[in-house]
């Protein structure tokens, strides 16, 4: 197609310098909020504007072409650049859709790329508007790594909450950086380097922040598969690290050889081998840790090099890390349980994932929202009538004040209880308690100190329902408290 060359009037470029502010800035954010507003101009509803937005700078794109596919080539010095910007603007919203549909595919046909429908056309488009075939390639990876992190964010953690908006924001910064023209340019395939660690009580979705950020990691797309070299399915890798013994945890993570230990009757490939280029490894509850299994992981952070277990075979670690806890970090360091230098290569970003009762405080409305979209959830569509009576069933038996000490977790299982019987009052609500029991015994002098840990133990599990919180009233670890738990109940 013959090169037309486009000359921009001083409107032109009034208007391209907003779209290169929205095209680069965080879709969570407010700036971005500002400048799509100001790009879709007055009228119309508020839910259009980025449709009206879009379509603003698509007509402006088409009258400079005169006809023709306009080429930011065709220009010279920041003409060029707000030129190329609007480009990126326009494909990126223009394929959208077709994104979206590819991450459904993808999600259906489980860890095996499959074909990407909106590749081609795609790259092709942007090869027209004056893109060399390196740079859009490049492009094509990034726009559908947007497009995930958009998908995933926005999914996976609703809520209108400040806080939540927040934690919105820095997942997509976590994901793409705040500076997506930057990250572009010289951070894709860098991000490797960059550990995250997810702060946060139990049960306040540090595991949903931590899967939205592991599924947008970039993956470079292969034009001559039409596909993407890995499917998002099969990148992420979570890890509980309080599920597994101490003698286990090593295993579980960096791998064994053949009789390593007792029991090792085959080699054993860890998470960190399993986890492949473009891969993330999820390490929940990384306060759990003991200091040689940390020193350990920080080797594989600085050097990203391992031993498996019983083996002099070097092998190296290829994804990024991310990491979490419940735990007070701050307490666990003072108390020489979690290493600073450890704790500093984890922490490139820190994300906190505020609790249900700050969100409630900033936006009370957010309780019935989620109610529905966990109602929702369960039953495979909205159900509006069946929302409303759970949202009386907990004010009811709850009340608005009530404090959620489990969070969104304790949330869910009130919603399931609703739907099971009606009202949401925990079944420890309605049991004897056995605190007078055992305060008159400790008065009488009659429990050995092992015997009044594990009551109270029981005591604080019976009122907060998870081992996690027990675990952070009383200093123990996780295990610890289990057993407890478990010995008070013979």
């Amino acid at each position: 197609m013959p090169m037309r060359t486009p000359q921009l009037s001083a409107d032109d470029r009034e208007l391209f310098h907003l779209v290169s502010r929205a095209a680069f800035a965080n879709p969570f954010g407010d700036e971005r909020d500002r400048v799509d507003r100001e790009l879709a101009g007055r009228g119309g509803r508020e839910e259009d504007i980025l449709d009206r937005a879009v379509a603003r700078v698509r007509r402006r794109l088409e009258t400079l072409g005169g006809g023709e596919t306009v080429r930011f080539d065709a220009l010279r010095d920041r003409d060029a650049e707000l030129v190329q910007h609007a480009i990126v603007f326009d494909v990126f919203h223009r394929w959208f859709g077709g994104m979206d549909a590819h991450i459904a595919t993808q999600r259906a046909h489980g860890k095996a790329p499959v074909r990407a429908a909106f590749g081609p056309p795609m790259l092709a488009m942007l090869e027209s508007h004056g893109f060399d075939r390196q740079r859009a390639l490049r492009l094509v990876g990034v726009f559908f790594q947007m497009a995930r992190a958009y998908f995933f964010i926005a999914r996976s953690l609703l809520g209108a909450s400040s806080s939540m908006r927040r934690l919105r924001e820095a997942l997509w910064n976590g994901a793409v950086t705040r500076d997506v023209g930057r990250y572009e340019a010289r951070l894709v395939g860098r991000m490797d380097d960059f550990s995250t660690i997810v702060l946060g009580e139990t049960g306040t979705g540090k595991g949903a922040a931590a899967q939205a950020l592991g599924r947008s990691g970039f993956i470079p797309y292969d034009d001559k598969r039409e596909r993407f070299t890995h499917a998002f399915t099969s990148t992420f890798l979570a890890l509980n690290l309080s599920e597994f013994s101490e003698s286990l945890v090593e295993s579980e993570l960096f791998g064994h050889a053949k009789g390593a230990f007792t029991g090792a009757l085959a080699e054993h490939e860890g998470a960190l081998s399993r986890s492949g280029p473009h891969g993330v490894v999820f390490l929940d509850e990384i306060g759990e840790v003991s200091i040689p299994v940390q020193i350990k992981l920080l080797r594989v952070l600085q050097e990203r090099s391992f031993h498996p277990v019983g083996s002099r075979d070097e092998k190296t670690f290829a994804g990024r890390v991310i990491a979490a806890t419940h735990r007070d970090v701050d307490r666990l360091r003072r108390e020489g349980r979690l290493r600073d230098d450890f704790y500093y290569r984890l922490s490139s970003d820190v994300v906190i994932v505020p609790t249900l009762r700050e969100r409630l405080d900033e936006s009370p409305g957010e309780l019935d929202a989620l109610v529905a979209h966990l109602c929702e959830r369960i039953l495979g569509a909205p159900a509006p009538e069946v929302a409303s009576d759970v949202s009386r069933a907990i004010e009811r038996d709850l009340g608005r004040d009530h404090p959620w000490p489990g969070n969104v977790r304790e949330l869910e299982q009130c919603v399931r209880r609703v739907l099971l019987t009606g009202a949401c009052r925990p079944a420890s609500h309605a049991a004897p308690t056995p605190t007078a029991s055992w305060l008159d015994a400790i008065g009488r002098g009659d429990l050995p100190a092992e015997q009044l840990l594990a009551l109270y133990c029981a005591e604080l599990h019976r009122r907060h329902g998870t081992y996690e919180k027990v675990a952070a009233i009383t200093g123990l670890d996780r295990r610890t408290v289990k057993k407890h738990v478990t010995a008070a109940a013979r």
